[in-house]
């Protein structure tokens, strides 16, 4: 691929991670992050002087631009100045407990700012837009796996809402004007570099600090824990494989995950749920240290279990997680003491 690859949300998780991918790859990256407030900013800027040390150890290139994505002249003037063949977002508001209070970050980010990254998409030529969803898409639905055509209107936060309307309005961009586009539902993402908000961070800085953990329903949960290095290379297969119109398409019996538009859904999951507190046990063990609990009920916009059903993504290229649960925290909480024995 010699084609700019334009990747929102840089400085953040996942797109830390795909970004030193992509250079290790060799590949030109065109990357935009506004490194807003919702978490530590010295962390976000801390993947980036990451990922500029990457830089200088490969053949890639890494252009960095800060700036929103609801800034819509920024963002036409992205696709005009580099003309990007791939553009893979990654960037929005997140978290679904902070949707309670503040909804309008949500629907400025993840509304407004990805109809200015598709617009961009429809006045240039695109080989393959990937995106963002979520597997809290699937809300309140109680079959498990959950599986890209199981129903979807019933989300329980807004942050859930918003990814699901990102399909919507993808697909009807990828009818209209022709834009190939894969929306990824990302289950639980975890491993070093992670966000302060989700419950690796949290559990490890509590327990390591001899402080209470909030153990919500109960502990009665469980999750679809996925190790970040196993999405970042899913994410990186997918690029070469854009959907295409499907003529086989049955309209008359739809397919959720598939259109006869250039679109397709698809779960990125570890398919394997781990219960909260096996979870919890897991991290007391490398630490060495017994967690403090706090068993508390059920949180607004939470759901009781993630289950991904990664079929089609393992038809498609060949994708197999490789990293054990117990390895992945090993992983993290490397990261973490290394990491925060600066601060």
């Amino acid at each position: 691929m010699n084609e700019t690859i334009f990747v929102t949300g840089a400085a953040g998780f996942i797109g830390f991670h795909l970004c030193i991918e992509l250079l290790k790859k060799n590949l030109r990256i065109v990357a935009l992050d506004n490194i807003n407030s919702y978490y530590d900013i010295n962390l976000k800027k801390d993947r980036l002087e990451e990922i500029k040390l990457c830089e200088k150890n490969t053949k890639g290139s890494f252009f960095f631009i800060k700036g929103d994505l609801e800034d819509k002249p920024l963002i036409n003037k992205i696709f005009a100045e580099y003309k990007p063949k791939i553009v893979i977002h990654l960037a929005a508001q997140a978290g679904v407990r902070y949707s309670l209070k503040n909804p309008e970050a949500y629907i400025q980010s993840n509304i407004v700012g990805f109809i200015n990254i598709l617009e961009g998409c429809r006045e240039y030529k695109l080989e393959h837009l990937l995106y963002a969803s979520s597997s809290s898409v699937y809300g309140g639905n109680t079959k498990t796996p959950f599986s890209e055509t199981d129903s979807v209107e019933h989300p329980v936060s807004l942050y859930a809402a918003t990814k699901r309307s990102n399909e919507l309005i993808a697909h009807s961009y990828s009818h209209l004007f022709n834009i190939p586009s894969t929306g990824m539902r990302f289950f639980t993402v975890y491993g070093p570099w992670g966000r302060p908000d989700m419950a690796p961070m949290l559990f490890t800085k509590a327990i390591s600090k001899g402080k209470p953990i909030k153990i919500f329903n109960n502990g009665q949960m469980s999750r679809d824990f996925t190790y970040v290095g196993d999405i970042v290379e899913a994410i990186f297969k997918l690029i070469k494989i854009p959907p295409k119109v499907s003529k086989e398409f049955n309209r008359s019996n739809p397919d959720r995950s598939k259109s006869w538009a250039a679109h397709r859904i698809l779960n990125i999951g570890n398919s394997c749920p781990i219960n909260l507190m096996e979870f919890i046990n897991i991290i007391e063990k490398e630490l060495r240290i017994e967690a403090i609990k706090s068993f508390e009920p059920m949180q607004p916009g939470d759901v009781e279990k993630t289950y991904a059903d990664t079929i089609e993504l393992e038809k498609l290229i060949n994708y197999h997680p490789k990293t054990k649960l117990e390895e992945g925290i090993k992983k993290f909480i490397k990261w973490y003491q290394e990491y925060y024995a600066e601060y």
